[in-house]
């Protein structure tokens, strides 16, 4: 990847394009954020950047965070993420990097974290069949049905489709587009939906599937 912000989702809406179509976007609050910490080769076996964002209290910061940030000579940050870019060299610690990093027309990745359901059962997690809702099947209409084989191999095979805790995991939405750009006001519209709830924090970099 070549550039990357980190992000807090605000919520969706939706743009006209020039032919007037209805385009549904998502806006994001992106940056900005400040170079923390740049990782290099020698020092840590790869290339990468450090990003802050978002404003934190010195009261709620543990001192090896405080440290950590007094060495950078930045505020303290309440996220920290870090991008593996190509090429670091036009880096610097102390950078501010800003929306206005993407323009409209980019295509990008966004990575997140899902909205966290609960514990599920197996038709709504994993999309199973539920039995008909008439004729005397009940009460068991939502219950997964048959696990297992018969006496061989007599047990429920590993990694079978079951109720469990649904959400809250890392998603990647691949090959978005950016259709505007406010760098004025730190705010970026991504066509189509992204990963977590509102105000959520996201992770924009460029595609690396690009067509």
């Amino acid at each position: 990847m070549q550039k990357g912000i980190i992000a807090k989702k605000v919520g969706m809406t939706q743009l006209f394009d020039d032919n007037g179509s209805v385009v549904p976007v998502t806006i994001v609050e992106a940056g900005p954020c400040v170079v923390v910490q740049k990782k290099t080769v020698e020092t840590d076996g790869y290339e990468a950047v450090q990003l802050g964002f978002g404003e934190a209290s010195l009261k709620g910061t543990n001192k090896p965070l405080k440290g950590h940030f007094d060495k950078a000579d930045v505020g303290v940050k309440k996220f920290l993420r870090e991008f593996r870019l190509a090429d670091i060299s036009s880096y610097s610690v102390g950078d501010i990097i800003k929306a206005d990093t993407f323009a409209a027309g980019d295509i990008i990745d966004v990575v997140g974290t899902s909205k966290g359901k609960g514990y599920a059962g197996a038709i709504k997690r994993w999309n199973s069949h539920s039995l008909k809702d008439t004729h005397g099947s009940g009460p068991v209409h939502r219950h997964q049905g048959s696990l297992g084989s018969t006496s061989d191999p007599s047990r429920v095979m590993k990694n079978k489709k079951m109720p469990g805790h649904l959400g809250a995991e890392k998603i990647t939405v691949q090959n978005l587009t950016v259709v505007k750009v406010d760098a004025e006001n730190n705010l970026i519209a991504i066509k189509g939906a992204i990963p977590g709830p509102k105000g959520g924090i996201v992770c924009l970099h460029d595609s690396v599937k690009k067509a």
